[in-house]
């Protein structure tokens, strides 16, 4: 794995065009000004949000219907 696909990519958004593009550089430079694929150099950063879910499994001895679907619950409670 080479060093530029151990680093970030950030998501920045032009000013003065309103493209979106992503860079990949290192963590210190995050914030530090760069310039759009169309060579203006009024960018900002935009805040990136990750989803990161997780399964909970039941409880030994819970009556969960095996498996169900989704809801509050995995569907054995909600009907």
């Amino acid at each position: 794995m080479s060093y530029a696909e151990t680093m970030p990519r950030y998501e920045y958004r032009c000013r003065s065009c309103g493209a979106t593009f992503e860079q990949t550089r290192p963590m210190a430079e995050a914030s530090s000004p760069t310039v759009c694929p169309d060579g203006h150099d009024d960018t900002v950063k935009l805040f990136s949000t990750v989803a990161v879910g997780s399964y909970a499994a039941p409880a030994r001895g819970s009556n969960t219907g095996g498996g169900g679907g989704g809801g509050c619950c995995g569907g054995s409670c909600c009907s």
